[in-house]
Protein backbone atom coordinates (compact mmCIF):
# COMPACT_ATOMS: atom_id res chain seq x y z
CA UNK A 1 0.00 0.00 0.00
CA UNK A 2 0.85 3.50 -0.72
CA UNK A 3 1.05 6.77 1.50
CA UNK A 4 0.64 9.99 0.40
CA UNK A 5 3.30 11.14 2.67
CA UNK A 6 6.62 12.07 1.76
CA UNK A 7 10.10 14.31 3.37
CA UNK A 8 9.89 17.42 2.75
CA UNK A 9 13.58 17.21 2.57
CA UNK A 10 14.82 13.72 1.77
CA UNK A 11 18.92 15.42 1.45
CA UNK A 12 18.86 15.50 5.00
CA UNK A 13 16.57 12.53 6.10
CA UNK A 14 18.62 10.43 8.11
CA UNK A 15 16.29 7.69 9.16
CA UNK A 16 17.25 4.05 7.41
CA UNK A 17 15.20 3.73 4.11
CA UNK A 18 12.67 1.38 3.90
CA UNK A 19 12.32 -0.47 0.55
CA UNK A 20 8.73 -0.05 -0.89
CA UNK A 21 8.12 -4.05 -1.49
CA UNK A 22 9.29 -4.82 1.82
CA UNK A 23 6.21 -7.67 3.72
CA UNK A 24 3.82 -5.17 5.36
CA UNK A 25 5.55 -2.37 4.97
CA UNK A 26 3.22 1.05 3.94
CA UNK A 27 5.46 3.06 1.15
CA UNK A 28 5.45 6.63 1.30
CA UNK A 29 5.60 8.30 -1.84
CA UNK A 30 9.16 9.63 -1.21
CA UNK A 31 10.27 5.75 -0.60
CA UNK A 32 8.33 4.63 -4.09
CA UNK A 33 10.34 7.40 -5.71
CA UNK A 34 13.43 6.62 -4.72
CA UNK A 35 12.98 2.45 -5.34
CA UNK A 36 11.68 3.08 -8.67
CA UNK A 37 13.97 5.71 -9.60
CA UNK A 38 16.76 2.86 -8.39
CA UNK A 39 15.60 0.18 -10.30
CA UNK A 40 14.92 1.98 -13.38
CA UNK A 41 18.58 3.19 -13.16
CA UNK A 42 19.62 -0.19 -12.86
CA UNK A 43 17.40 -1.88 -15.09
CA UNK A 44 19.03 0.86 -17.76
CA UNK A 45 22.59 0.57 -16.60
CA UNK A 46 22.16 -3.52 -17.21
CA UNK A 47 20.61 -3.18 -20.70
CA UNK A 48 23.72 -0.41 -21.54
CA UNK A 49 25.64 -3.19 -21.09
CA UNK A 50 24.50 -5.12 -24.05
CA UNK A 51 25.38 -3.49 -27.16
CA UNK A 52 27.00 -4.60 -30.01
CA UNK A 53 30.56 -2.25 -30.08
CA UNK A 54 31.86 -1.67 -26.71
CA UNK A 55 34.11 0.59 -28.19
CA UNK A 56 31.94 3.58 -28.54
CA UNK A 57 31.45 6.06 -25.35
CA UNK A 58 27.81 6.83 -24.20
CA UNK A 59 27.79 10.15 -25.72
CA UNK A 60 29.01 8.74 -29.20
CA UNK A 61 26.23 5.45 -28.65
CA UNK A 62 23.66 7.63 -27.90
CA UNK A 63 24.31 10.41 -30.90
CA UNK A 64 24.23 7.27 -32.99
CA UNK A 65 21.31 5.48 -31.64
CA UNK A 66 19.31 8.99 -32.54
CA UNK A 67 20.22 9.01 -35.65
CA UNK A 68 19.37 5.29 -36.56
CA UNK A 69 15.75 6.33 -34.53
CA UNK A 70 14.99 10.01 -35.83
CA UNK A 71 16.98 9.49 -39.36
CA UNK A 72 19.16 12.24 -40.75
CA UNK A 73 19.76 15.11 -38.61
CA UNK A 74 21.78 18.77 -38.73
CA UNK A 75 24.12 18.99 -36.19
CA UNK A 76 22.18 21.50 -34.61
CA UNK A 77 19.26 19.10 -34.16
CA UNK A 78 21.23 16.39 -33.23
CA UNK A 79 22.56 18.60 -30.31
CA UNK A 80 19.35 19.65 -29.38
CA UNK A 81 17.80 16.24 -29.44
CA UNK A 82 21.11 15.27 -26.91
CA UNK A 83 20.65 18.06 -24.79
CA UNK A 84 24.40 19.00 -25.74
CA UNK A 85 26.12 21.72 -26.62
CA UNK A 86 27.12 22.19 -30.83
CA UNK A 87 30.57 22.09 -29.83
CA UNK A 88 30.38 19.34 -27.83
CA UNK A 89 28.69 17.24 -30.62
CA UNK A 90 30.87 18.36 -33.29
CA UNK A 91 33.83 16.26 -31.09
CA UNK A 92 31.29 13.13 -31.01
CA UNK A 93 30.10 13.54 -35.10
CA UNK A 94 33.72 13.67 -35.56
CA UNK A 95 34.62 10.93 -33.91
CA UNK A 96 31.47 8.67 -34.90
CA UNK A 97 33.07 9.62 -38.84
CA UNK A 98 36.57 8.93 -38.32
CA UNK A 99 34.55 5.33 -36.98
CA UNK A 100 32.81 5.17 -40.55
CA UNK A 101 29.19 4.95 -38.71
CA UNK A 102 28.33 8.25 -39.76
CA UNK A 103 28.43 10.48 -43.06
CA UNK A 104 28.36 13.94 -43.28
CA UNK A 105 27.24 15.66 -46.32
CA UNK A 106 25.71 19.07 -47.45
CA UNK A 107 22.73 20.50 -48.24
CA UNK A 108 22.27 21.07 -52.14
CA UNK A 109 20.29 24.34 -51.34
CA UNK A 110 22.60 25.97 -48.44
CA UNK A 111 25.93 24.92 -48.34
CA UNK A 112 26.57 26.00 -44.81
CA UNK A 113 24.42 22.98 -43.45
CA UNK A 114 25.26 19.19 -42.99
CA UNK A 115 23.32 16.99 -42.61
CA UNK A 116 24.70 13.68 -40.72
CA UNK A 117 23.25 9.93 -41.49
CA UNK A 118 23.93 7.06 -39.81
CA UNK A 119 26.20 4.51 -41.83
CA UNK A 120 25.15 1.27 -43.42
CA UNK A 121 27.77 0.06 -40.59
CA UNK A 122 26.45 2.27 -37.68
CA UNK A 123 23.07 1.05 -38.84
CA UNK A 124 24.07 -2.51 -38.19
CA UNK A 125 25.45 -1.63 -34.64
CA UNK A 126 22.36 -0.18 -33.65
CA UNK A 127 20.46 -3.32 -34.98
CA UNK A 128 22.40 -5.77 -33.36
CA UNK A 129 22.54 -3.90 -30.11
CA UNK A 130 18.54 -3.54 -30.20
CA UNK A 131 18.52 -6.93 -30.79
CA UNK A 132 21.04 -8.23 -28.08
CA UNK A 133 18.53 -6.05 -25.61
CA UNK A 134 16.00 -7.29 -26.56
CA UNK A 135 17.11 -10.96 -26.45
CA UNK A 136 18.14 -10.14 -23.18
CA UNK A 137 15.16 -8.40 -21.67
CA UNK A 138 12.95 -11.36 -22.94
CA UNK A 139 15.46 -14.27 -21.45
CA UNK A 140 14.12 -12.69 -18.03
CA UNK A 141 10.49 -11.68 -19.04
CA UNK A 142 9.78 -15.94 -19.69
CA UNK A 143 10.69 -16.19 -15.93
CA UNK A 144 7.70 -14.55 -15.11
CA UNK A 145 4.61 -15.46 -13.91
CA UNK A 146 1.59 -14.47 -16.37
CA UNK A 147 0.49 -12.71 -13.66
CA UNK A 148 3.85 -10.76 -13.05
CA UNK A 149 3.93 -9.81 -16.93
CA UNK A 150 0.30 -8.31 -16.80
CA UNK A 151 1.69 -6.67 -13.88
CA UNK A 152 4.24 -5.43 -15.63
CA UNK A 153 2.25 -4.20 -19.23
CA UNK A 154 0.09 -1.82 -16.96
CA UNK A 155 3.73 -0.84 -15.23
CA UNK A 156 5.01 -0.23 -18.45
CA UNK A 157 2.08 1.97 -19.33
CA UNK A 158 2.17 4.47 -16.41
CA UNK A 159 6.09 4.51 -16.96
CA UNK A 160 5.26 5.99 -20.48
CA UNK A 161 2.29 8.52 -18.87
CA UNK A 162 5.56 9.41 -16.67
CA UNK A 163 7.82 9.92 -19.26
CA UNK A 164 5.59 11.91 -21.28
CA UNK A 165 4.78 14.07 -18.93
Amino acid sequence: MLTDTAHADTAQDTTPHHSADAPGHESTVAELSHDFRMANGRLARRLRQEKADNELSASQFSALGSLFVQGPLTLSELSEHEHVTPPSMTRTVHALVTAGLVDRSGVADDGRKVVLTATPAGLDIMRETRKRREAWLAQRLIRLSPAERRTLADATSIMKELANS
